[in-house]
């Protein structure tokens, strides 16, 4: 079920990493998993014994590679011979640990050596090219070296954000520590309910809940998932928490009564765009006339992805008259929708596919009678353009419906309340906006 493996990790933490002692095949994780607690620095973890015993002192050394470098000449640079350099680095690429034509400029190596001055060995080397996975080659008692592959020990921690808006929802939340992809992930929890180019203002609130995977040390390894997600705004007033129902698997956003966030048909089917032309007459900017533009139009930079506004069969997908490059999707109760003026289509779009809400259909282009890169989307009904800015659409699920699935949905949402009031969380980037316990957060 949705967060509660969060729920249950904020309980304690423990700070164990895995490594793995990788063999000279190319199965670079086969080994059997040997358990180390990270209670010494990574260095003399690195250089213990082979059974993992005491540890070693040794110096550490450290560079960035730079363009056009080789990994060889930076290791060399460290103070390795030329014989050391070349081993250590034969066990990684052997393991299909490193690929040696594919090492970004700009990677930190850390080479480890016992011994003073000119004598000193190369012990270890050790290096990340991925979020939370060191990669070693470590000397062994007979002069090898052997590729060794350490994972960190993850944890989800939550993190919160609550602020007024000056500018936009994206530049306050960076501000306050949040990353793209959660800034991103929340806008899509109210695609249906908000056009962000109108429907914010300066002076509306949000507050967001979203999960950051951290290694042992309190690193950030990569994002997580936003968990709750609230405006308090002139056009809006909603909170919406994530959930998994159990009979159908299918994650969603619900509101505080368990009503799917998710609608019928997205109200805008493309991220980052602004409104440039709304539904009604207007005088063409091309014929000169005035003319009742049937869709809204959504300017875009060139190849912007656009996602189909919900579930449905592609009824046509080609070049259609001023339309250019041009999309229509036949959804249920005789909605249908339509997306024009393309760049190109996206991967396997054609006549009599089925696609699902949010997959991308194309890429915003100025194809067809159009002046500039914008997306022409139109909803019809029963055939007849309507506006889908003003349009009520039908609802999601409602888990009222499913007492079952509700009762589920209630401890999950308490569960996520009980970490927007704890201590637990600090809002990142800014601890005046830490929850203290006693706390009373905005009203959804």
């Amino acid at each position: 079920m949705t967060s509660l493996a969060l729920l249950t990790a904020l309980a304690g933490v423990t700070t164990v990493s895995t490594l793995y002692l990788v063999g000279q095949s190319r199965e670079a994780e086969a080994q059997t998993p040997v358990p180390v607690t990270l209670a010494t620095p990574l260095a003399a973890t690195v250089l213990t014994a082979e059974e993992l015993g005491d540890p070693v002192m040794a110096e550490r050394r450290e560079a960035a590679l730079r363009p056009r470098q080789t990994l060889i000449e930076l290791v060399e640079d460290l103070g390795a011979n030329r014989s050391d350099a070349a081993l250590s680095l034969k066990a990684l690429y052997e393991a299909d640990l490193v690929d040696p034509r594919r090492v970004p400029a700009g990677l930190k190596v850390n080479a480890y050596f016992r011994g003073d001055g000119e004598s000193a060995q190369l012990a270890s080397l050790s290096m990340s090219n991925e979020a939370g996975k060191q990669i070693m080659s470590r000397r062994m008692p007979d002069g090898s070296f052997r590729p060794l592959l350490l994972r960190a020990h993850t944890e989800p921690v939550a993190r919160r954000i609550t602020a007024t808006i000056d500018t936009s929802i994206y530049e306050t939340a960076l501000s306050k520590g949040a990353r793209d992809q959660q800034v991103v992930d929340f806008a899509r929890v109210f695609a249906f309910d908000l056009d962000f180019q109108r429907d914010i203002h300066p002076g509306d609130e949000f507050e967001m809940v979203y999960e950051e995977i951290v290694d042992e040390r309190g690193n950030h390894v990569r994002t997580g998932d936003v968990i709750y997600a609230a405006i308090n705004g002139k056009a809006l007033d909603k909170a919406y928490y994530r959930f998994t129902p159990g009979d159908d698997g299918m994650t969603d956003f619900f509101d505080t009564n368990g009503d799917a966030a998710t609608k019928f048909l997205m109200k805008t089917p493309i991220n980052g765009a602004r409104l440039s032309s709304n539904f009604g007459y207007r005088r063409h900017p091309i014929s000169g006339y005035n003319k009742l533009h049937k869709g809204t139009d959504f300017a875009a930079p060139s190849g912007t992805p656009i996602y189909a506004a919900g579930h449905g069969t592609i009824e046509r997908a080609n070049r259609y008259g001023g339309y250019g490059n041009y999309v229509r999707i036949q959804h249920k109760n005789g909605y249908e929708t339509a997306y024009a003026h393309m760049l190109r289509f996206g991967p396997g779009i054609r006549s009599g596919r089925r696609v699902r809400q949010g997959d991308i259909i194309g890429y915003v282009g100025s194809t067809g009678a159009s002046t500039g890169p914008h997306l022409h989307y139109e909803v019809l009904i029963n055939g007849k353009q309507v506006n889908a800015m003003t349009l009520k659409l039908p609802t999601g699920r409602k888990l009222s419906e499913s007492p079952e699935i509700l009762a589920e949905f209630e401890q999950v949402r308490a569960g996520i309340d009980a970490l927007r009031l704890g201590g637990q969380m600090m809002a990142s980037g800014d601890s005046d906006t830490a929850i203290e316990p006693g706390d009373t957060p905005p009203a959804p």
